[in-house]
């Protein structure tokens, strides 16, 4: 909004600086903390007024996670709320990939939250049916993949190579989306302990603020031999207001945690980010950056499968980090670390932009 406001003036006097999009990330950083921090006391407690008892917790999960009853869930409102005002404030709205990023977020937002009302109302951790829940996000991030793929192009490109690409033609719209709708899950999956998603999310964010920008750069992305997209720098701010947001939630979900992120925020997040890592051609990148992510994700899925066909669990509990409580870990011990892992994860993600 600001953007289109100083172009229509000819960005005068100090209005020139919003010309700058390391500005309007700033900017964008800036106020969804701001909004954050702000809004945050009287959202949780208008969560705890409606929900009563809060999140529903596990009965078969570690025994010490009971303790963290009638703690209110669905603070990702909080977040989309602080996100989407940022962002809208500081994008440039002829923008097509920051409409896209905002229409999965908010999609994605939706369904988590009808997920979580679900169990809150149910007094259960059995929410909305997996296959529901699966065709409305393939929906969302469907029409979200072909919006990006009439602006981009369908290559799928590879790190450590460049320039190289594989033509995917019209399997790229599926493969968009499944990138999409699987990265949400993988961060729905890991939000189980406080803190342990919006860290790992912001510092995802950040490494791919750099990408995005480098490869809205043309002089960059040429040096770097990197896929160059017009515009995709305009996710910048995108980014900057996940990192701003995320923050803001951080001060009030860091242990003890006052409020849950809920599905409706980590579906909404790990949604966005499958997103902005499409527009920017790092798919696979994303998988290396998200690593964390991936790696609880696929603790379920291989706890599902062997225990189905053998009566035999691989960890003790998945997803992943709850394994590493019941060995012993206590859960500031295990989200630091998992802390660390996706700062190490993101630092990796990034050399791939120089080692080709």
């Amino acid at each position: 909004m600001l953007y289109w406001i100083a172009e229509a003036l000819g960005f005068p006097g100090a209005l020139n600086l919003i010309r700058y999009l390391s500005f309007r990330t700033g900017g964008a950083v800036a106020t969804a903390l701001a909004i954050g921090l702000v809004i945050g006391p009287k959202f949780i407690g208008w969560l705890r007024v409606r929900q009563g008892k809060g999140q529903p917790i596990r009965a078969d999960g570690p025994q010490s996670h009971l303790a963290k009853r009638g703690t209110p869930t669905m603070g990702g409102l909080m977040i989309l709320t602080a996100l989407t005002l940022a962002v809208l404030i500081w994008m440039n709205l002829s923008s097509p990939f920051v409409w896209a990023c905002l229409f999965v977020t908010l999609g994605f937002g939706a369904i988590g939250f009808m997920d979580d009302w679900d169990k809150v109302r149910k007094a259960s951790t059995a929410g909305v049916s997996g296959r529901t829940r699966l065709l409305l996000e393939f929906a969302v991030a469907g029409i979200a993949a072909l919006i990006v793929m009439r602006q981009n192009g369908t290559p799928l490109y590879f790190p450590f190579t460049d320039r190289y690409y594989l033509e995917l033609g019209w399997f790229y719209p599926v493969f968009a989306a499944f990138t999409i709708v699987a990265f949400g899950n993988a961060v729905n999956l890991t939000d189980g302990l406080d803190g342990l998603a919006t860290m790992p999310v912001i510092i995802a964010s950040v490494a791919f603020m750099i990408i995005v920008y480098l490869v809205g750069n043309a002089r960059f992305s040429e040096y770097l031999g990197i896929p160059h997209v017009v515009g995709a720098g305009d996710l910048a701010i995108f980014c900057g207001g996940i990192v701003g947001a995320g923050l803001a939630f951080l001060w009030f979900n860091a242990p003890p945690a006052a409020v849950f992120m809920g599905d409706t925020g980590s579906l909404a997040l790990g949604g966005a980010l499958g997103t902005i890592a499409v527009v920017s051609h790092h798919e696979i990148v994303l998988g290396i950056i998200g690593g964390l992510f991936v790696a609880e994700a696929m603790s379920v899925i291989i706890q599902v499968f062997f225990y189905k066909r053998t009566g035999r669990r691989v960890f003790k509990m998945a997803p992943i980090h709850h394994h590493f409580e019941q060995l012993g870990w206590s859960e500031p011990t295990v989200v630091i670390r998992f802390w660390i892992i996706s700062l190490v994860l993101a630092l990796a993600g990034l050399s791939t932009l120089k080692l080709r």
